[in-house]
């Protein structure tokens, strides 16, 4: 389930054939030779309208690991020579990039892709090129084969409507865990009057009263959000937890409001977008709202430096403000050596797929929660959930709420259209 306010929806208009989609795939296979360098493609909505730098850690981890890859050898001796291409947040943007580095530049794979609008996905995989550990800002990763999300996928992924038959579903594992470990019955779900934030924040509302909670719905103008008003509300109305479909800076509006008004609940939660070592600045005006911040997730905090896997990303990333996101560009990197390690010799594109879609799931040494891709006819009712949660403390940062390994429940799947 992508807890972002950038979820867009990106549908293919299918087209009639009797030939299967293999019969238009051009899929290439790389034997390399020579030592040249191994060309990986990232491509990120560095630039967009939702502001800059907003969608730029996977890119800025993947870059750590090639970068400590190379220094040690790269993969079987070939360095990793990194390609990235800025999409501006445009679907015009997404396709430039995907023809400079697919067509023109030729690029083995893609890597953590983290595009708000992914219109290139059809083009990534009519070529056969694996895109993998991506962003499911749009359910691109739920669509087309040849598409890897960071997060998997159970759907057939036939490249005609995502999920099935045009319907994602997501479970209910975060509510049930604020209720069950917080005692929270009352949440308020705080959404911009924007297309893709109020799809999301309906998603979250249904997900909450299948869990027994009384759930008040709030939003906002995108352009001009009165957060003062929906403060007032969430006193009124003794709301305990607060979700939000929001960026980061309507959260720390949202949160200052709150605080201007003596409003305090139990938990303010956010999601991995908003999962940074930049609270302190984000929320300095807001010191209540921030000693109740909660962020949950399907990867291992970065903040916990117990870890060995955790301890190698930080000090890859050296004096750099870190985030989830980081963590999760470097898993997404891991898992393509990984998997490119594993053919040796015979290192071409199917193999490093055959390595993606094989039945034991990947963790990237701990950093994920297990991924896999099942290809599932029908959707699950029910699924076997874990989850990854951390609380804001000022002075020692995210730190983790229990084992995200052991911190499981069995939780219904709620259908929705992206």
């Amino acid at each position: 389930m992508a807890a972002l306010i950038a979820l867009l929806v990106l549908l293919l208009a299918g087209c009639g054939s009797r030939l299967p989609e293999r019969a238009f795939e051009t899929r290439p296979t790389a034997h390399p030779s020579g030592g040249e360098p191994l060309r990986v493609g990232i491509i990120t909505s560095a630039t967009s309208p939702v502001g800059g730098g907003a969608f730029t850690g996977p890119r800025d981890g993947a870059r750590a690991y090639f970068d400590a890859l190379n220094a040690r050898g790269g993969i079987d001796g070939r360095k990793v020579e990194v390609l990235t291409c800025d999409d501006g947040g445009s679907g015009v943007g997404n396709n430039a990039c995907v023809h400079e580095l697919v067509d023109e530049r030729k690029v083995f794979a893609l890597v953590a892709t983290t595009a708000l609008d992914y219109a290139g996905a059809p083009l990534v995989s009519r070529a056969g090129v694996p895109d993998i550990g991506g962003q499911p800002l749009t359910p691109a990763y739920d669509t087309y084969p040849h598409l890897y999300g960071i997060y998997g996928s159970s759907a057939p992924r036939t490249g005609r409507a995502p999920g099935w038959n045009g319907v994602l579903y997501g479970g209910t594992e975060v509510y049930r865990w604020f209720r069950e470990h917080l005692g929270a019955r009352t949440a308020a779900v705080v959404s911009y009057n924007q297309a893709a934030s109020a799809s999301y924040a309906r998603l979250v509302s249904d997900g909450l009263r299948a869990e027994g909670y009384r759930v008040v719905d709030e939003q906002v103008d995108f352009a001009l959000p009165n957060f003062r008003a929906v403060a007032a509300d969430l006193r009124a109305q003794h709301a305990d937890l607060v979700l939000d479909a929001l960026d980061t800076h309507g959260n720390a509006r949202l949160c200052e409001a709150m605080e201007s008004l003596g409003v305090r609940v139990t938990a303010k939660v956010t999601n991995v977008q908003n999962w940074s070592s930049s609270v302190p600045r984000d929320y300095a005006a807001a010191p209540g709202c921030r000693s109740a911040l909660y962020v949950t997730g399907s990867s291992r905090n970065h903040d916990d430096a117990g870890r060995p896997a955790v301890r190698e990303f930080r000090a890859a990333m050296g004096d750099r403000p870190l985030s989830q996101w980081q963590l999760e560009g470097w898993a997404a990197a891991m898992w393509f050596t990984d998997a490119a390690t594993s053919c040796g010799a015979r290192l071409s594109r199917a193999c490093v797929e055959e390595f993606v879609n094989r039945p034991e799931p990947y963790t990237a040494r701990g950093l994920l929660l297990p991924v896999r891709f099942e290809h599932l006819a029908e959707p699950p009712k029910t699924r076997s959930t874990c989850l990854s949660v951390a609380r804001w403390r000022d002075g020692r940062g995210w730190v983790s709420q229990g084992d995200m390994d052991t911190d499981c429940a069995t939780v219904p799947q709620l259908p929705y259209r992206p």
